[in-house]
């Protein structure tokens, strides 16, 4: 476990792979004998989430699910400075070593050139999506205003296809490339420079998966409770009018039910309808009025006089 107050060449000598996650921090070499807090607070990073970062990808450390002390803000510099790493230095250097290692009259070292080729797209494309839809969509949630068309649930991964991607490029390589003696030592650098490339997006994979989108879920979770209250303030500010006229009968049916704390069974039974048609109801309902919460229902329907206080199950 390092901590703040280790001395930020402690951990490159240490570990070496952190000498690329300073990089995608925006963390410049020269920093001398400070510490990691020193260090960060001298580029701007936030010294908690480096650390968080470090610790997990080195020794697989932490607890992130509900770690409030995440800074989004940092994650997202640090995922899109891997992003341009990679996509821009990475992938090109091991191809041009590839190349160079490859006879170009052997038809095989086409065909895995050609293999590292469809590798390095589906790369590319994973990282672009992830660029156009979900770096956008954490802005957003950041200053406030979250787009409504996505959500992290539909933040779609493919790290798994990509890993047997590179997998079978290593065994295609050991296992079918006679060469000479130069091309060999060629290819064993190569390979070992592929290796390496395996084990930092494993790294980053991680990240995404295990710090990046718990933290987004939080936001998540408090643009939905803020959603709540504006929702109720603003009918309490019309004196409980907002938004009933959009619900159907049979709607206000199924909140008076959820408020009194019927189990969707239950409410089906009430109403004789099956339970697939109240579960739908309910969805309607917190599309139509934003609310998510039985608590939140359970305002709506007091203040729009659904039901009686005296009804309500508390």
């Amino acid at each position: 476990m390092y901590e703040a107050s280790d001395k930020m060449v402690t951990l490159i000598k240490d570990n070496s792979s952190v000498l690329q996650t300073l990089g995608s921090f925006g963390i410049q070499l020269g920093f001398g004998d400070k510490t990691v807090s020193e260090t960060c607070e001298m580029n701007g990073v936030d010294t908690y989430t480096f650390l968080a970062v470090v610790n997990y990808t080195i020794n697989g450390y932490g607890e992130f699910d509900n770690d409030e002390h995440i800074s989004v803000a940092t994650l997202l510099h640090y995922l899109k400075a891997s992003h341009t790493y990679y996509l821009d230095f990475q992938l090109p250097f091991i191809r041009r070593e590839l190349q160079e290692s490859l006879s170009e009259d052997d038809a095989l070292g086409h065909l895995i050139m050609k293999f590292y080729d469809d590798y390095a797209q589906e790369i590319r494309r994973h990282m672009k999506y992830e660029e156009r839809t979900l770096f956008p969509y954490v802005e957003s949630l950041l200053a406030g205003s979250p787009l409504n068309t996505y959500n992290i649930e539909t933040f779609s991964k493919h790290h798994e296809q990509t890993d047997k991607m590179l997998r079978e490029l290593k065994l295609m390589i050991i296992k079918y490339l006679p060469s000479d003696a130069l091309h060999n030592n060629q290819l064993t650098a190569t390979l070992y420079d592929i290796y390496n490339n395996e084990e930092w997006l494993r790294q980053h994979a991680e990240v995404e998966d295990h710090i990046f989108a718990p933290a987004i879920q939080r936001l998540e979770r408090l643009a939905q409770q803020d959603d709540v209250s504006k929702n109720i303030s603003a009918m309490v500010a019309n004196g409980g009018a907002e938004g009933t006229d959009a619900l159907s009968d049979r709607e206000r049916e199924v909140i008076i039910g959820v408020v009194q704390g019927l189990q969707n069974k239950e409410i089906a039974d009430r109403l004789f309808i099956s339970v697939n048609t109240v579960i739908t109801h309910r969805r309607n309902i917190a599309r139509k009025l934003q609310i998510h919460s039985p608590a939140g229902l359970t305002i709506y329907a007091i203040v729009n006089n659904l039901v009686d206080i005296s009804s309500v199950k508390l």
